[in-house]
């Protein structure tokens, strides 16, 4: 007996990618506590407006550069138990005052600000100091107005390093942007007493 098959079609060997570069996805922020919850791989932020933001994984070397500024922020909370240090997969939530959910590349809180705070999920406060890597496939207009959305919502300190450009934006609150040129350190002591950002390995 003769079986008759269908014939199996070729398969298409090159990749389906979702291209939402020209689209902007808008979402509430209870969506986008179900999307991060359905989504734990993914790196996503919800901005003051409700645009869902997926930022791609970055590369080697950024991620190299981002774990050395992480580190030497950590290491002296370490010696000095000033407060907190949290990394980049930290969310915080500021839509209660007008904001999105974010998530900096390096944050810290001081101490007496996160007392009966629950971070079990995204954190309710606004970090004192905050610090944003530009990776290789960040804009920096979009890189930019995130920063100057950190000092609306009331970040004390906050610093855009870009790597490409070999510049340093400094971001205080009610001050004027300040810009350096490929500094080798950052005095962060009017916010964080006694510490002073090496940037050493990040040119």
């Amino acid at each position: 007996m003769t079986i008759a098959t269908t014939p199996t079609p070729p398969l298409n060997t090159k990749s389906l990618l979702l291209d939402v570069s020209n689209t902007t996805l808008m979402v509430t922020p209870a969506q986008f506590d179900i999307l991060c919850a359905d989504n734990p791989d993914l790196r996503l932020e919800l901005t003051r407006n409700r645009e869902l933001i997926v930022m791609a994984p970055t590369g080697g070397e950024t991620g190299k550069r981002n774990g050395s500024l992480f580190a030497r922020v950590w290491n002296w909370n370490d010696l000095t138990n000033l407060g907190e240090t949290f990394d980049s997969s930290t969310g915080y939530d500021f839509t209660a005052i007008d904001g999105g959910k974010l998530s900096p590349d390096v944050s810290w809180i001081e101490k007496s600000r996160l007392e009966g705070v629950n971070i079990v999920g995204f954190i309710p406060v606004v970090p004192d100091f905050v610090i944003e890597l530009r990776s290789t496939t960040d804009r920096l207009s979009t890189v930019r107005a995130k920063m100057t959305e950190y000092q609306r919502l009331g970040v004390r300190l906050g610093l855009l390093v870009n790597p490409q450009d070999r510049k340093v934006e400094i971001y205080r609150l009610e001050q004027a942007i300040e810009v350096l040129e490929s500094p080798l350190s950052i005095s962060c002591e009017d916010v964080m007493p006694g510490f002073v950002l090496s940037l050493s390995r990040i040119w």
